[in-house]
């Protein structure tokens, strides 16, 4: 396949990126388990009530959706019961679903996503040069403050297009700073009670500016995290933004432990740097014991290690199951998700900023953002594409913490049925999603969010 040339100059979010990480190095196609509808285990539908009034209740919560096709295969019906899909048989009446055809998949986990910077269904914003995270970060705090419309307003915005794409989680970041108090995780906090429903998402709260270069972000952090806000604390670049790895990451980890949530790293240095970092993480995941409560995103120094260095990295995230998320940026910069998760490590897909200061670019589609995985890492087999979208999939409810939807009995009834002849071209062609359903219930329908 030939790709386009790289474009050349004013600095943008990946080529100011791609500078501060200063790496090179090979990528591999994501690889997850791949669910198989005729290898799915069996599994007993919920017990009825033995009253009639139990009887009539479970037929109201039991929904039959008829010919599907489970990843392609034969048309089948997808019996859901309690929001769950069932090997049992429905009951009498239950309600139905059409879905003529089309190829049912599971929903799709968004494990890395910026919905309070984002303009999203406002007016078009015209964007300056800039050339380091301090420049965009100014941009941030200008648009910010020309907004007409809450952060409330503006993630639901976004956020509902992206379950009406077939996203059924999220991990939303919201910039947390002086300038702007907690008004970023409060919108997100709205919007989620307003999309909860349809969409499982966790909050992080995100410190943009830094958290010991900017006073009065770690007061903003803890407050937050005192108040039951957010699920999780971020950080950034702890060496090569903050100039402050220990003081950094203590502040971090300190307050996570304290108050009993996650960690969150955006990790873009490169290089010493990039792994002095990890390091850093690791020791004080295993000091604090937040084995399988933090999470690095982006790690953009990983893919320029040798096989040797990143096989013994890989294995110590593994043994703290520290989880790692990438947006796919490039093909130098994107995570080497199959050897990574060949050591047991979790790796996420995600969306990153959509339609903001930083860029023009995005749509929170997730199917998109697998199709991206493939186009960067060159894909070519029907199951390295396959192997995208589970990445997309299973791979964010993996870091999450989300069972699979894997369409097995047992499973969450969270899937999207589509026109198409199977996965591969769906990854390929991206079509509409007709129908979106999220714990059994339909919540949008031709490309459009069902409030």
């Amino acid at each position: 396949m030939q790709k386009s040339p790289a474009p050349t100059g004013a600095l943008s979010r990946r080529s100011m990126l791609a500078g501060a990480a200063a790496v090179a190095g090979t990528t591999a196609a994501a690889a997850v388990t791949a669910p198989s509808a005729s290898a799915a285990p069996s599994a007993t539908a919920p017990a009825a009530a033995p009253a009639e009034a139990g009887r009539a209740d479970r037929r109201a919560r039991t929904v039959v959706f008829r010919n599907v096709r489970p990843f392609g295969a034969a048309a089948t019906d997808l019996v859901v019961v309690d929001g769950r899909i069932t090997d049992g048989p429905a009951p009498r009446g239950a309600k139905t679903v059409d879905g003529g055809g089309r190829i049912a998949l599971p929903s799709l986990v968004d494990a890395h996503i910026h919905p309070d910077k984002t303009t999203w269904g406002g007016a078009w914003v015209s964007r300056r040069p800039a050339e380091t995270i301090a420049d965009f970060v100014e941009q941030d705090v200008e648009l910010f403050r020309a907004q007409t419309r809450s952060v409330a307003e503006r993630a639901y915005g976004l956020m509902s297009h992206a379950v009406s794409r077939g996203t059924r989680g999220m991990r939303a970041h919201a910039d947390v700073a002086p300038a702007y108090g907690l008004a970023g995780v409060e919108g997100l906090a709205e919007a989620r009670r307003r999309l909860a429903h349809a969409l499982d998402v966790q909050i992080v709260a995100f410190p943009q500016h830094g958290v010991i270069r900017t006073p009065g972000t770690a007061r903003l952090l803890e407050e937050g995290a005192r108040r039951g806000v957010v699920d999780m604390i971020g950080g950034i670049d702890p060496i090569g933004f903050d100039h402050a790895l220990d003081e950094h990451l203590d502040t971090v980890f300190g307050i996570a432990d304290r108050h009993g949530v996650g960690v969150d790293i955006h990790l873009h240095d490169g290089g010493d740097e990039g792994v002095r970092a990890i390091r850093g993480i690791i020791d004080r995941t295993r000091a604090l014991s937040l084995v399988g409560k933090v999470t690095i995103s982006h790690v953009f120094c990983l893919p320029g290690l040798s096989d040797r260095d990143l096989d013994a990295l890989a294995a110590d995230l593994a043994d703290q199951d520290i989880a790692l998320t990438t947006v796919a940026p490039s093909r130098d910069l994107v995570l080497p998700v199959a050897r990574l998760r060949e050591h047991g490590v979790r790796v996420g897909l995600g969306s990153d900023g959509v339609r903001d200061s930083w860029s023009p670019f995005g749509n929170a589609d997730m199917l998109h953002r697998a199709h991206i995985l493939g186009w960067v890492t060159d894909v070519r087999l029907d199951e390295e594409l396959a192997d995208c979208y589970r990445a997309a999939a299973h791979g964010g409810a993996d870091v999450m913490g989300l069972p699979h939807a894997d369409l097995k009995p047992g499973a969450p009834a969270d899937f999207v049925l589509v026109k198409g002849q199977g996965l591969p071209q769906v990854v390929v062609d991206m079509p509409q999603r007709d129908v979106v359903v999220h714990g059994g219930v339909v919540v949008a329908r031709d490309g459009e969010f069902l409030s």
